[in-house]
């Protein structure tokens, strides 16, 4: 009996001895983070592109997970509300739009105390850069933009024996009328809302708001760069807009034929050669106006909420995914155009007869960046415009309106 006893107290002390060997190495196991990461919803090729970048990412980070989220409708009101309620995002989409009013609201992370050498700060576009910058500090780092440019129907261009695209507004409008009623039923596609337009208001000195935010589109410097639109719309009736020829874009109006030309930006390139193969189009720079070159620029950046729990591993994946690396993956396909300038000659986009245009303007491009009241300036901007161009009211009217209506909702914020 005192044998066996003896034995199973060895037993014993072998196990417990085991378990004491094999404690250490499972305390100091690696433990996974999961980030969670929001953006719009795209089309199925732009996430399908999204999550190959991830698992690149992962593969590289195996302590951590990205969970992706999708947010289909309302975006800027859901971010706002997890904000609010802190159920917000570790990283997700910020539109430069929407950018000024959430850095001045401390929900975002800065993100200076982050930045290494070997990030490359100096590798982006400042012009792109300074959307995501407020009061000497940086809150996000843009992963994609486009500009606007000329498309133009080569078909309809010949027919109408012109042989290279308009370099002039002038020179446009002349064009369309020529083009007008021949192979199209209209020469140009005009997009009415302000993100198209506020790079005409500035071509003859106009602003879309002054320093406090308020707005100044009304100005008679900026009546100037509009009326060129009204003027053409409802005198020459050589352009039309998506409703006139029942459609739901630009990009739809041109690959239906119903406008010879229309100024679009990077992502109507892949939808006219996927959806309207049979459509030989070229792009061309946006033409001047008063001798000044003009365009828009969209730009999108990833940004960190202040309140996650895991800033190093979400700053991990920001860095990544704005990275030299990441962003040749992200827009290595031509579906989006790089911040970064060493990616962009890497992938040689500067001399890509379709993207050569997009990427020209970013030099003198004019942002949608409109204050931190930006849905009173562009709803206002937008309502009135219209009613303007149909007709309904003069300029002037409309848009002092527009300003009036505008100022008064951005003091009732203030």
């Amino acid at each position: 009996m005192s044998k066996f006893l003896g034995l199973a107290i060895a037993v014993v002390i072998v196990l417990i001895g085991y378990h004491s060997l094999q404690l250490p190495s499972n305390s100091s196991a690696p433990t996974t983070v999961t980030i969670k990461l929001s953006g719009w919803g795209g089309s199925p090729i732009e996430q399908k592109l999204l999550r190959q970048v991830l698992q690149d990412f992962e593969a590289q980070h195996p302590t951590i997970k990205v969970k992706y989220e999708a947010i289909p409708d309302q975006y800027m009101d859901v971010i706002k509300t997890r904000l609010v309620g802190e159920a917000a995002p570790d990283v997700f989409y910020l539109d430069a739009l929407d950018a000024p009013f959430l850095m001045s609201q401390n929900v975002l992370e800065p993100l200076d105390a982050y930045i290494t050498p070997e990030f490359d700060l100096a590798d982006f576009e400042n012009t792109l850069l300074d959307n995501f910058k407020y009061q000497n500090h940086i809150y996000g780092f843009p992963k994609d933009y486009s500009t606007l440019a000329l498309f133009y129907n080569k078909k309809a261009f010949a027919a109408a024996g012109l042989s290279s695209p308009p370099t002039t507004w002038n020179e446009l409008r002349t064009y369309s009328q020529q083009l007008t009623g021949k192979i199209n039923r209209y020469g140009f596609g005009e997009i009415v809302e302000l993100a198209r337009q506020a790079y005409k208001i500035k071509a003859f000195g106009g602003q879309i708001i002054d320093e406090k935010d308020y707005a100044t589109f009304a100005s008679p410097a900026g009546l100037q760069g509009l009326q060129l639109v009204v003027d053409q719309y409802q005198k020459d009736r050589s352009s039309a807009q998506k409703s006139d020829v029942g459609t739901n874009s630009g990009s739809e109006m041109f690959g239906q034929g119903k406008v010879a030309m229309v100024i679009e930006g990077n992502w109507a390139i892949p939808f006219l050669t996927d959806t309207f193969p049979e459509i030989d189009f070229a792009t061309a720079e946006v033409p001047t106006i008063n001798d000044k070159k003009g365009t828009m620029v969209f730009v999108v950046a990833y940004v960190m909420s202040k309140q996650t729990q895991h800033k190093a591993e979400a700053w991990e994946l920001i860095s990544y995914l704005t990275g030299k690396e990441g962003m040749q993956k992200w827009t290595g396909t031509g579906f989006a155009l790089p911040t970064r300038k060493s990616v962009a000659k890497n992938l040689g986009y500067d001399r890509d007869p379709l993207r050569s245009p997009l990427v020209a303007g970013v030099d003198y491009a004019t942002p949608l960046q409109v204050g931190k009241y930006q849905a009173a300036i562009v709803n206002n901007f937008d309502n009135q415009f219209v009613s303007a161009l149909l007709g309904q009211q003069p300029l002037k009217q409309a848009m002092l309106r527009a300003q009036q209506a505008a100022n008064q909702q951005i003091k009732a914020m203030q």
